[in-house]
């Protein structure tokens, strides 16, 4: 009993010893277990399902006062297999509520780094009073439905719970007061130009949405912060947009009355522009500059229709300027259009479109075709967010209508970013709720692929592994990936560049591009239209692939160390071939180059020596020496020759040279090593070693290089692909570590009294 207690003992002890630092330790404990919903091989398992809600929608915009008044007829089904006693729905624009929990869990800024967007967003927030107000919650006979607001969101209690595979219909009524987008950080709003006195209207949250139930979370009802953004259902969407008769709407999904909203001109220019691989004009400049002059009379209804998707927004504006090109795939025309105001001109007209049809292009060859039929970008106050089949974008030149490069670029990779989103999540439909980098990351690093295909050197922000380097290296501020989207630290660099790094890395060093784009367009198409999880990514990674990839999600996405490899020393290990005449040679040439660097014996070299002028003291034993070969030397290494197999026999001549590179990891996180070698004789080899190397000592390893020729340098990461750190103990032979400085003067500070004497001068006082 005694034995098997000590056993058990040493076996936990063992365990607990070498796991807790293992790098290479599986994710099997960390990531949920396979089931019939989600298969082990990361794909949807034959009993999976989702939920989904269809919507009619009618609501109209007042310009006036600013106001949207809504009415939305949803059909929900639950094809749970559990009965639903009350629903949940999503009231975003309660988010803009004084009393919010965002707003009131809001911390004071950085007064250091106090920017003027920052304070006029302070400002604005505190005098505006936002949020839905809900005015009816009624089920299909128009019977009254118990609801409660909780903050951004809302819960409906059902008289009856629906049951698994039922069906309901219900209609909620609301109104809101549309945020000022320019001066609030929202993402969508009204844009006011005082010259003219116009609005242009970008509109996203602005319907009661309904919450997800899905069989990781149950109800998907986590309160809306302000970074975590959406977990959303798909359905069909047929939408009426009551806007002034003057305005141009832009909008999710198909316009179903071009007839009646549209001139006979701009229907055609419509029609034109489905086959032109380059953007046509459907409103002309001269005509949006008429429109912008222009007071309405009544009003239009814009009506669109959109199926298969999670959600709904649209643009509104009587200053649009709107341009469209084709795009075909297969016996399908995708419009590709865009949507801006004088104000983003000449930039837009040339860059916005050519950047979706490059989008549609580079993303579908890594997942799967577009299957919408428009794609939209809008130009107004918000910075860049997404929507299916639309989106809006920020950037515009100088009032002047110049532009730095800056802007340009911006501008290209803002809509590739937020065109891009299609893919993720709007179509593989991640939980922004809960993971931001499930979109933002994945779709970050395809940005990345697109920005590259665009032109050669490509100013890209995130993708390339240098790029991350700061923040993974650096001192604080820092929390794994794997954190949910409200509790994430320096956001932008956290769900966005480092997830494109790692996914660059990965396909770059670690899987080779042929077995990554295999997987990653695997995932893309096991998800397409469905709800992964993080572990459903990381697991088809690997099914599809054939590679264990757990040390990358748990370095990567675990943890916050960061990479760093050294070379710590090269050491050459000479093969003692036993011949004493071999041996002792190389033992006398070796002492003698010691004795060479003696510095007495260099000094003493011109000296006469006692034996110089008696040279008959000189005997034998001046002409042998301590490396000098005998007879039984000799006897004794036949001997022993005979004694040996022929195979090992032959071994001792090998005219090999055995190098060994002494590696350490000082960052923590195990990588890949990429080695440039050049040798004595000039020639040069690249060696791609596996992270797999630091399977036995994540901290040190040593590599062995054999060759007929001595080591002349090394160098670690040369081509810049695995976000090493610290490059400067990247070399052997160490490399001069090269830094600027400048020269400061003395700074006295302003001269008050030459200001005010030159001031006076001036006035001829």
């Amino acid at each position: 009993m005694f034995l098997l207690l000590l056993l058990s003992i040493l076996r936990v002890g063992a365990h607990e010893f070498h796991y807790p630092d293992d790098p290479f330790r599986q994710l099997d404990e960390v990531l949920p277990d396979p089931n019939r919903l989600r298969a082990a091989n990361g794909a949807p398992g034959p009993d999976y399902w989702q939920q989904r809600a269809d919507y009619r929608i009618a609501a109209t915009l007042d310009d006036t006062k600013r106001v949207l008044t809504g009415r939305a007829a949803i059909r929900y089904a639950n094809r749970s297999p559990l009965e639903l006693g009350y629903l949940w729905m999503q009231l975003d624009q309660n988010r803009h509520m004084r009393e919010a929990p965002g707003h009131q869990a809001a911390e004071a800024p950085d007064f250091g780094k106090f920017r003027y967007r920052t304070l006029r967003d302070a400002l604005t927030r505190e005098d505006f009073s936002g949020g839905f107000k809900i005015k009816s919650v009624r089920d299909a006979t128009g019977e009254d439905l118990s609801h409660t607001v909780v903050g951004t969101m809302m819960r409906i209690d059902l008289p009856v719970p629906l049951a698994a595979g039922g069906e309901m219909e219900f209609a909620v009524d609301w109104e809101y007061a549309v945020v000022d987008a320019k001066n609030m950080w929202a993402r969508g709003g009204y844009e006011f130009f005082e010259e003219e006195g116009n609005n242009l209207y970008t509109v996203a949250q602005w319907y009661p949405r309904m919450a997800v139930f899905s069989d990781v979370t149950g109800w998907q009802n986590k309160q809306f912060l302000g970074r975590g953004e959406f977990a959303l259902e798909f359905g069909d969407f047929e939408v009426s947009l009551t806007v002034p008769d003057d305005h141009v709407v832009a909008a999710t999904g198909v316009l179903q009355n071009p007839a009646e909203v549209l001139t006979e001109a701009q229907r055609d220019r419509l029609v034109a522009a489905a086959d032109s691989a380059k953007p046509v004009f459907v409103v002309t400049p001269e005509e949006a500059k008429a429109n912008e002059k222009s007071k309405p009379s009544g009003t239009k209804t814009w009506t669109f229709r959109a199926e298969n998707v999670r959600d709904f927004a649209w643009a509104s504006s009587r200053k649009f300027i709107w341009d469209a090109a084709g795009r075909k795939f297969g016996d399908r025309t995708v419009l590709a259009m865009s949507y801006y105001p004088k104000e983003g001109e000449p930039l837009w007209s040339k860059y916005s479109t050519h950047a979706i049809l490059h989008t549609l292009d580079v993303y579908s060859k890594h997942t799967f075709d577009y299957p919408y039929p428009v794609a939209i970008s809008v130009n107004g106050a918000v910075g860049g967010m997404e929507y299916p089949m639309i989106s809006f974008n920020g950037p515009r030149p100088e009032d002047d209508g110049t532009y730095p490069a800056r802007t340009k670029y911006g501008l290209i990779s803002v809509v590739i970013h937020e065109v891009g989103h299609n893919w993720f999540p709007m179509i593989v439909n991640s939980d922004e709720r809960q993971w931001t980098w499930m979109d933002e990351g994945l779709n970050t690093f395809l940005q990345f692929l697109a920005e590259q295909e665009w032109e050669r050197d490509y100013p890209s922000r995130s993708g390339h592994g240098p790029r991350i380097v700061e923040y993974m290296a650096g001192p604080e501020g820092k929390r794994p990936i794997m954190t949910n989207s409200e509790s994430l630290m320096q956001f932008g660099a956290n769900a966005y560049a480092k997830p494109a790094a790692a996914l660059n890395i990965l396909r770059e060093t670690v899987m080779g591009r042929e077995q990554f784009d295999f997987a990653f367009k695997e995932y893309a198409n096991r998800w397409k239209n469905k709800r992964p999880m993080p572990a459903d990514f990381f697991r088809t990674m690997e099914d599809a692939s054939g590679l264990d990839l757990d040390w990358f999600w748990r370095g990567w996405f675990y943890t916050t160390e960061h990479v760093d490899v050294g070379i710590k020393a090269v050491r050459l290990h000479d093969l003692d071939t036993k011949d004493p005449d071999v041996e002792k040679a190389k033992e006398r040439k070796k002492k003698k180059e010691e004795d060479g660097k003696l510095v007495t014996k260099r000094k003493n070299s011109e000296m006469e020596r006692y034996v110089d002028r008696f040279p008959e003291l000189l005997d034998f034993y001046n002409k042998v020496d301590e490396f000098t070969v005998s007879a039984e030397d000799r006897e004794e290494f036949a001997r022993m020759l005979k004694k040996m197999k022929p195979e090992d026999r032959d071994l001792l001549g090998t005219q090999r040279l055995f190098m060994a590179v002494e590696l350490e990891n000082l960052g923590g996180l195990v990588t890949p090593v990429v080695m440039r070698i050049r040798f004595a004789d000039g020639t040069e080899e690249i060696q791609r070693i596996p992270a797999e190397i630091w399977k036995r000592n994540a901290q040190e390893v040593t590599r062995l290089i054999i060759s007929t020729v001595k080591l002349e340098s090394i160098e670690l990461d040369p081509f810049l692909e695995t976000a090493d750190a610290n490059l400067d103990n990247n070399y052997w032979p160490a490399k001069m570590i090269e830094e600027k400085f400048e020269l400061k003067g003395r700074d006295r500070g302003p001269n008050l009294m030459r200001e005010a004497r030159e001031a006076r001068e001036g006035k001829g006082e």
